[in-house]
């Protein structure tokens, strides 16, 4: 029988079996594995390596049969993968969950894999179960991924629907989830603050959002069902951003010519660079749970803006994006780099930020700019208790 949720939920335990064979047998996902497991040689040998992989891989899961054991099989991997693309990751708050208590986690959103797993690797080395995962459906086109996303706990967020009656059934049924997850079930979740990455570097929590979460409540009033969803802005900072050309190439046409059209698969590209692409330093900050009653989303989507962008960790290379970006605040007083780091590391920074702007086409170097300089704006508005 079909349940409320079939349609968007994760896997369950008993599917993972099945859902693990599907994939294990799927060329696509094989294909995917080959090329970043053995990029050189997977474009001569790949009908040699792909079998060979799925062998290893079957031989490596074969005991798993439910979410929790493949999660801790993965996470070999997550470790492996940060420890390659990162200078280290750390987190601030974690400490303050509480075993047996179930969270809204509401992040700002920079890269479309990494951000959960980021905070997925924050709950998991603490000890504690791991979020829910929203994902857009635009995202999954291929079989594939929509398997592996909801093997991770990934569940749907429809957004490719057009008509307002299947926008409205879909924003309903998706409050009614997250709401039975936090309260039923005692499953933390993950949600990006808005829809699609902030690539400009402006971090803003969308209140349509906000008004999501209480759809499915309407018999109680907005602020306490935002209190019952223990709802926690979470700032995610990466000191360096993979896909910040492209985000720059895009930023780019969308002002000089209106619009930006995706070219087939470029998702999957931002993926795979997100993923496997040089971040230096990242760092998780969870802010304490709101417990101000809030009954209007506007005030709300402030105060957690306040919270996530104050808690955001401003690196050596969003000081020196500051003091180059033509829109800088003249009303703050930011310091310059030099006064807030180490020589050592303001000399390391400035060399990768210098290789970065030379990569990049100078007419679309604003715009590489912006990614970093905003964040320093918006910061130090908000300790200067300025609107942003």
């Amino acid at each position: 029988m079909m349940g409320e949720f079939d349609a968007i939920r994760p896997y369950d335990d008993a599917e993972v079996p099945a859902v693990l064979a599907r994939l294990l047998s799927d060329p696509a996902f094989l294909d995917i594995l080959t090329h970043f497991r053995f990029p050189r040689q997977a474009k001569t040998f790949g009908w040699l390596l792909k079998p060979l992989i799925a062998r290893r891989l079957r031989r490596e899961f074969k005991d798993v049969n439910n979410v929790a054991t493949l999660q801790d099989k993965v996470e070999f991997y997550v470790d492996h993968t940060i420890d390659r693309a990162t200078d280290g990751v750390t987190y601030t708050g974690v400490e303050q969950f509480k075993s047996g208590s179930a969270y809204l986690f509401l992040a700002n959103h920079r890269d479309i894999v990494m951000d959960p797993a980021f905070v997925n690797y924050a709950v998991y080395h603490a000890g504690l179960p791991t979020p829910r995962i929203a994902i857009g459906d635009n995202l999954l086109q291929k079989p594939f991924v929509s398997d592996l996303m909801r093997l991770n706990k990934s569940f749907i967020v429809h957004r490719s629907l057009v008509g307002r009656r299947e926008k409205l059934a879909s924003y309903q049924l998706l409050s009614a989830y997250i709401n039975h997850s936090i309260r039923h079930d005692c499953a933390s979740i993950w949600i990006a603050q808005a829809e699609g990455r902030a690539k400009d570097g402006d971090d803003r929590t969308d209140s349509a959002i906000l008004k999501m979460f209480h759809m499915s409540r309407k018999d109680e009033p907005f602020g306490e069902t935002i209190k019952a969803l223990n709802l926690t802005p979470v700032s995610i900072s990466y000191e360096y951003d993979p896909c910040d050309q492209a985000k720059a190439r895009e930023l780019y046409i969308r002002a000089t010519k209106g619009a930006y059209n995706k070219a087939p698969g470029e998702d999957d590209v931002s993926i795979a660079q997100g993923i496997t692409g040089y971040k230096g330093r990242v760092h998780i900050n969870f802010a304490s749970p709101i417990t101000e009653s809030f009954e209007d989303t506007k005030q709300l989507a402030m105060e957690i803006d306040r919270q996530i962008l104050g808690g955001y960790r401003l690196f050596p290379v969003h000081y020196l994006a500051y003091a180059q970006w033509a829109d800088a605040d003249p009303e703050l007083q930011v310091p310059v780099a030099a006064d807030v780091f180490p020589a050592a590391e303001l000399e390391k920074a400035r060399a990768e930020w210098l290789r970065r702007l030379r990569e990049c086409p100078v007419e679309q170097r604003p715009f590489l700019v912006v990614q970093y300089a905003t964040p320093v704006r918006n910061q130090y508005r908000v300790k200067a208790g300025l609107p942003l």
